[in-house]
């Protein structure tokens, strides 16, 4: 689950009608390993019979096996980053001289450009080649993590949360784009992901519990400079293990789609962020809301008429794509919002400090990460969608479970049991969500369909915690009694905190409900088109 303080089987795509002649492939850029014939092939000898080498436990390669250490170890780094320095802020703060009414900038410096220009880069991507703007991300991390541990002034130090935020934006969809296509549609896709959705929850709460170690016993600075070691061994081992990645021949970027989906989601996020810092009732928090509506609205109407779109509206409106991100966007915001909440109830109301609190978010954490791990063996059982409903339940009732905490500490023992449940929810919702949403779609699509889940995430981690902030200050606001500290104000604070935990949880309920209308529907109604002889894509 994120944290604040943090496969099917192949789906056939039928050809086009009036599309007999072969399509041109594209070119391999230099410097990019070109990707594996296709087609059948005779095996070599002490090879498999689709001519892969010997595959080892997992039924991975030993390639694919370091492939994959050197992807999941860079998503699993960029997780750890988002929630490492969130414990840490009010030594930042001091440190290098930002107020605690200014804080959330150290937060919004990161959020504005790894949510607002993901789906641009994932699209330059795969234009330039995947693993070329993957290590690109990996040095503009390393370049700004230096300059972060470094800082001594604001203006530094909110420069290289940007430089992160930018560097998130280009590494992490390159880096999904390249793990969704290193492996066929099946099984081992399945298992991959279901590691990748191990180390996202697990990273988000690893970060927490490492930010709060580092700041206690060494310095915040470290919380920027761990990154450094780990970036630069995977960019001097990645060239020669990670796949390149091929670029598109003659791809042209649509430059007026890409400035108005980036402008669009830098003003939304910004109007977020702000109304959840300073209060909703400020005219700039609506302005830049309003403003980032109608320029996303300007962007769908732009890819409907552009010849080569930065976002193929055929690809937009697949229910599985739509589906599986309106699901993981739930997963998301909600997720980190329930951790926020527990956040605020573990600390202010339990009075535990933060070491602690990321040691008691430790047990709900493996749960994330045993769940990302026996993902691909409940996708051979039941469907990606179905995991994905199921995952969105599961999360949902945890919060709802989790409403009925109280001023004692004896509460913990329910906050551990349901946050088990609901962590292990969230990992198979990522999972889910991931599957769901890159099926059945061709190579040259997998970019786009990799930069939207990425961008789903991000947003979706920008987007849950004002919102449900704004309902706890709200509750507190409106009972108006006692100062802080005292028994009264506490009581407001658990009745805001509980407010927020029901909102939280029915959404995620509502959302699964909705989820499973669009996508459970839509597949046995596909089933059985399938079975009368039907080929409409999924």
């Amino acid at each position: 689950m994120t944290d604040t303080t943090a496969a099917s089987d192949p789906v056939a795509v039928p050809a086009q009608a009036g599309r007999g002649t072969a399509q041109p492939r594209p070119q391999t850029h230099p410097g990019d390993a070109a990707d594996p014939p296709r087609g059948p092939s005779r095996a070599a000898p002490g090879s498999s019979a689709d001519g892969r080498p010997p595959v080892g436990p997992g039924g991975f390669t030993g390639r694919e096996r370091l492939g994959l250490l050197l992807l999941l170890g860079t998503q699993f780094m960029l997780a750890v980053d988002f929630s490492i320095l969130n414990v840490a802020l009010p030594s930042i703060g001091s440190g290098v001289g930002i107020s605690e009414g200014h804080l959330q900038w150290i937060v919004t410096a990161f959020a504005l450009p790894s949510a607002g220009f993901t789906l641009l880069f994932a699209r330059v991507a795969d234009i330039a080649g995947r693993r070329r703007m993957f290590l690109a991300g990996l040095a503009l991390l390393i370049v700004a993590s230096l300059v972060g541990g470094l800082a001594t002034t604001p203006a530094v130090l909110l420069a290289a949360r940007v430089g992160q935020g930018m560097a998130a934006a280009i590494a992490t969809p390159a880096a999904l784009s390249l793990l969704v296509t290193m492996f066929p549609e099946g099984p081992t896709r399945q298992r991959a992901l279901g590691l990748n959705g191990a180390l996202l929850p697990a990273g988000f709460t690893v970060g927490a519990l490492i930010g709060g170690l580092l700041t206690e016993f060494l310095s915040w600075r470290w919380s920027f400079l761990l990154n450094v070691p780990i970036a630069v061994a995977i960019l001097v081992t990645a060239p020669r293990i990670v796949p390149g990645g091929r670029g598109e021949r003659g791809g042209r970027l649509d430059v007026p789609g890409a400035l108005t989906v980036t402008a669009g989601l830098v003003a939304f996020i910004y109007g977020i962020s702000t109304g959840g810092e300073d209060g909703w009732g400020r005219p700039v928090v609506w302005i830049t809301l309003v403003l980032g509506a109608a320029l996303l609205v300007a962007f769908w109407r732009i890819e409907a008429t552009s010849s080569h779109p930065l976002a193929s509206l055929a690809v937009l409106r697949r229910r599985t794509v739509a589906g599986a991100n309106a699901g993981g966007f739930v997963i998301f915001a909600m997720g980190s919002s329930l951790v926020f909440l527990l956040t605020l109830y573990l600390q202010q109301l339990l009075g535990y400090s933060a070491l602690t609190t990321g040691l008691i978010f430790g047990l709900p954490g493996a749960a994330a990460f045993t769940a990302g791990l026996v993902a691909p063996r409940i996708l051979s059982r039941i469907s990606p969608p179905t995991a994905l409903v199921a995952a969105l339940l599961l999360q949902g009732s945890s919060a709802a479970a989790l409403a009925f905490v109280d001023l004692g500490r004896s509460s913990l023992t329910l906050v551990l049991i349901a946050s088990v449940i609901g962590f292990f929810g969230h990992a198979l919702g990522i999972v889910g969500y991931l599957v769901t949403g890159t099926t059945g779609l061709p190579d040259d699509e997998q970019g786009l369909a990799t930069g939207l889940a990425t961008m789903t995430q991000q947003v979706a981690l920008t987007v849950g915690i004002p919102v449900v902030s704004a309902i706890v200050n709200a509750v507190v606001t409106a009972d108006g009694t006692g100062s802080p500290g005292t028994a009264a104000a506490d009581g407001a604070m658990l009745d805001g905190i509980r407010i927020a935990l029901c909102a939280d949880g029915a959404a995620t309920v509502v959302a699964g409900l909705v989820v499973a209308v669009v996508l459970l529907g839509r597949t046995a109604r596909s089933a059985a088109g399938a079975g009368a002889g039907a080929g409409s894509p999924v």
